[in-house]
């Protein structure tokens, strides 16, 4: 099967590109670069021993979509390619409704143009909201939700539903992430934000690499065991896993959403031990208020996606950990910068 990996030079996209190559898929990759780098590409197709095909290009672009499709026999879509920042999102909304929705909106278009009804969406566990009850279950209602990003994931969830029920050609796989980290066990892709760090793993790993300083733990007197919030953390290449198990299931019409999450709630200060304990480094941090918008706890319900997509989040909290430090040690500085780590000690 030949499928479009809108924004797949980024984090998880660059990941399940690998997955895709790997299970025999050929790939063609769309993504602007403005939060990604085109060496993630280059070590994947390293990596997997095959090429794939790369145009550098945005989803808001229709000329660029319909050339695409014109020039590429593509049977299916992976859709990632969104902005991703709840603080940033808070200070442009109209940035992330252009990019995450419009786009979308383009895309589809796009691919109706094409002939091509198949897609799978990178959606949100925001999308269930703040009052939601845990775990969250695919049963419960999208909930309101607190920023533009999470909105923007309940309005492309809600544009795609109903996409759908205009049009019986479409098949539509909703998958809604909980927190991914790690990296590939090669040490060669990773997550390289750009800036200060959005999420706790990679800014945990600055810490122990001497990028930054102290950790800043944002709340110690949550409702929780030990006062931080708790979080459902995969590895990202379980995540990837899940995409490439999700094209199976676009043989069946309609829409349908999955979480994708290990079923168990991780607490700031829980991955903060794991990760002194795994890099043999302290990590010094510091408590500082709640962020306005952060909940106490929330983590998935992970067996829909078990029973009906075969799929299953099978590494380690040690296997994150570890593959999160070997990544680090190994790229301090992300993709810009690559070390010899034989006499650094990496793991």
């Amino acid at each position: 099967m030949k499928v479009l990996v809108t924004g797949g030079a980024g984090y998880i996209g660059s990941h399940t590109a690998l997955s895709l190559l790997e299970a025999g898929h050929d790939v063609v990759v769309l993504d602007n670069l403005c939060n990604a780098s085109k060496e993630a590409l280059r070590r994947v197709e390293e990596i997997a021993g095959r090429t794939l095909s790369f145009i550098e290009g945005d989803i808001r672009d229709r000329a660029c979509l319909d050339q695409l499709f014109k020039e590429h026999d593509i049977h299916a879509v992976i859709h990632f390619a969104s902005l991703k920042a709840v603080g940033e999102s808070v200070a442009q909304p109209l940035a992330y409704y252009d990019t995450n929705v419009a786009g979308t909106v383009t895309l589809c278009k796009a691919m109706q143009q094409a002939g091509v009804f198949r897609l799978v969406f990178s959606s949100s566990a925001t999308v269930y909201g703040p009052d939601a009850p845990v775990p969250y279950q695919e049963s419960m209602p999208r909930g309101r939700t607190s920023n533009p990003y999470g909105t923007s994931k309940s309005m492309v969830e809600q544009t795609l539903e109903d996409l759908v029920q205009s049009d019986g050609r479409w098949s539509v796989v909703l998958l809604r992430y909980f927190n991914p980290i790690g990296a590939h066990p090669t040490g060669r892709l990773g997550e390289d934000p750009q800036g200060i760090p959005n999420n706790l793993l990679p800014y945990i790993a600055q810490v122990a690499v001497g990028r930054r300083s102290t950790l800043t733990v944002f709340g110690n007197d949550y409702a929780t065991a030990d006062g931080t919030c708790v979080r459902d953390y995969l590895h990202v290449m379980d995540l990837a896993e899940g995409h490439v198990s999700a094209l199976d299931r676009l043989t069946v019409l309609g829409a349908q959403a999955y979480n994708l999450g290990t079923g168990q709630g991780l607490s700031v200060l829980q991955m903060v031990e794991a990760f002194e304990r795994i890099s043999e480094r302290p990590i010094p941090y510091q408590f500082a208020p709640r962020r306005e918008g952060d909940l106490a706890a929330f983590w998935a319900d992970p067996s829909k996606a078990e029973k009906e997509l075969g799929w299953k989040a099978r590494r380690s909290l040690d296997e994150m950990v570890a593959d999160t430090w070997r990544w680090q040690r190994r790229n301090p500085h992300g993709y810009r910068t690559e070390i010899n780590t034989t006499s650094q000690g990496a793991s």
